[in-house]
């Protein structure tokens, strides 16, 4: 298996329905209490792509995507047009948007390489999602509030989101970022099961993508 850097078609993911989904164990007591564990420390998010098929053309071009990814085998990019950016999807990414200097990688005089994050955070609460499929020329980077220079003063590895500084902040400044991202994903399953007669009517089986570890 392997991941393409290739982009599913916007304009079917565009009215694709899903999200992120986790995976929480259970168990009733017998007085009546939970006790709740949570199996995954991240989520993982699905899309139901079947909803932006709108024509006999996106189903060619749904096809022919499918074939040349070889069915479930290999992964590749999905723009969730409803979370695809270091804030809301109305906002423009700029480069105080999210902190990646963090506790377990500070900005120490030594430390030159800084992982991509987005925090989702209220007051009782807190996520860190890595993002590791950044859009090309979209990132935003900035030391102690100062905007750096893309191959000046540092680079992004655009398959993992890990940013490299050629030379290590100093200890203790903030290093933010900006961006837009895509989330790495796979088809679910090894078959497309498109009735025509179905499709008239706005009526076929579900064609899912689900998020991958990469």
């Amino acid at each position: 298996m392997a991941f393409h850097e290739i982009l599913f078609p916007t304009n079917i993911a565009y009215g694709s329905a899903g999200g992120p989904t986790r995976k929480t164990e259970v168990i009733t007591l017998d007085s009546g209490y939970e006790q709740r564990n949570s199996s995954w420390a991240t989520s993982r998010h699905m899309y139901n792509i079947s909803y932006g098929v709108k024509t006999y053309d996106d189903i060619h071009t749904l096809k022919k995507f499918w074939e040349a990814r070889t069915g479930a085998l290999n992964g590749f990019r999905f723009r969730d047009f409803a979370d695809f950016t270091s804030l809301g999807p109305s906002d423009t990414p700029t480069k105080s948007d999210q902190t990646i200097s963090t506790t377990a990688c500070p900005a120490n005089g030594s430390n030159t390489i800084f992982q991509l994050l987005k925090v989702y955070a209220d007051s009782q609460g807190s996520y860190s999602r890595t993002i590791n499929k950044p859009v090309s020329g979209s990132v935003l980077i900035a030391d102690n509030g100062s905007l750096k220079t893309e191959t000046t003063d540092y680079t992004i590895d655009y398959t993992t989101g890990l940013v490299t500084f050629g030379t290590a902040p100093t200890n203790g400044h903030t290093i933010t970022a900006g961006f837009k991202f895509d989330v790495p994903v796979r088809f679910q399953d090894d078959v497309i099961n498109i009735n025509l007669a179905d499709f008239l009517v706005g009526n076929f089986d579900p064609i899912l993508l689900i998020e991958i570890r990469v």
